[in-house]
């Protein structure tokens, strides 16, 4: 929260952000907003600057001045009427919804409107939907609800319906670097992560946090660069499908990090490799090998969901990887 002055000090989402300008400028605010897009791209913190600008006791157009007293509540998270309901182990639950219901049958105790922010709403049961539904329907005066959820999930359509839909989306790479580099990261790396993380900041940050960095790109030089078949390099799989194994939860972000890295050689191969891009010292795939390579990560999974052995998964997916790199066929290893 530190430092946030406002929606408008966020990169990008600028369509959100003249949407929301447009209608507090009209003084025409809906009861309920619902910001979609990915996660990881400053929803949370858009839904923090609203209620900054909302409430603002000396607001500059349609900016918070950052410096009343309103202000400084909010940017330290101490305001009495913002209200964040979080996921409880993966799950928004009836019973914060219900306990939500009963908060609002009181008016704001000093804001003109009280914001109440629902995190990934996408991650709702039906009844918890449906309790939260009978709110939006009805909705108390002096209150916005501000829904967020991941534009990939499935929301109940009579929740949307309710709402005042704000699309968010990725930042470009470089502007994601730029808001990675404010948190300290060195260039280079931060450029990386940005491109790890499909422009999301807050992804980038999560994944440098869970330390995968260093093993991705470990196993990305396992794989694309050219090598002879020896002992050492059996063992070093094996070693690196050890690592793997030990990300525990955090295996499958790993997969995916996995296949974005291989569709990115995809459209190497079908021409549309970046300008001046050295390839020399690159494995050059065929597009039969990255489709065999895309579907071992896939079996991967599979067999990761059935619960197999994490250490197992990972030695054969990476014999596999390593076989499909190698030119045999269903991605068998020589080893």
């Amino acid at each position: 929260m530190t430092g946030l002055r406002c929606y408008s000090a966020l990169s990008g989402q600028e369509k959100a952000k003249g949407l929301f300008a447009r209608a507090l400028r009209a003084g025409r605010l809906p009861h309920a907003y619902l910001f979609r897009g990915p996660d990881g791209v400053g929803k949370r913190l858009f839904a923090i600057g609203v209620a900054m600008a909302i409430n603002c006791r000396a607001r500059e157009g349609e900016r918070a001045c950052g410096r009343c007293p309103s202000c400084r509540k909010f940017i330290s998270g101490n305001h009495p009427d913002l209200v964040c309901i979080s996921p409880l182990k993966g799950t928004i639950r009836i019973e914060q919804i219900r306990l939500l219901g009963g908060e609002l049958g009181y008016p704001p105790l000093e804001a003109a409107m009280r914001v109440i922010i629902v995190e990934d709403t996408h991650t709702m049961r039906r009844e918890a939907a449906n309790s939260l539904l009978k709110t939006l329907e009805e909705p108390p005066p002096d209150n916005l609800l501000i829904l967020t959820a991941d534009a990939s999930r499935e929301l109940l359509p009579t929740l949307m319906s309710r709402c005042q839909v704000l699309p968010f989306a990725p930042l470009e790479r470089r502007q994601a670097a730029l808001v990675l580099q404010g948190h300290g990261i060195a260039a280079e790396e931060a450029l990386q992560l940005a491109e790890l993380a499909e422009g999301s900041p807050g992804r980038a940050l999560a994944l440098k946090d869970s330390g995968m960095v260093p093993l991705w790109r470990e196993v990305v030089d396992l794989l694309d660069e050219p090598r002879p078949g020896s002992d050492g390099e059996v063992g070093a799989v094996l070693r690196a499908a050890e690592k793997m194994a030990a990300l525990k939860e955090n295996l499958p972000t790993f997969f995916g990090l996995l296949r974005q890295w291989l569709r990115s050689r995809l459209v190497e191969a079908c021409g549309a490799a970046p300008p001046g891009e050295e390839r020399a010292a690159r494995k050059c795939w065929s597009s039969a090998e990255l489709f065999a390579t895309l579907q071992a990560i896939s079996r991967a999974e599979e067999e990761l969901a059935r619960n197999c052995g994490r250490n197992l998964v990972c030695e054969v997916l990476l014999f596999r990887l390593q076989g499909a790199r190698d030119g045999y066929p269903s991605g068998a290893s020589r080893a």
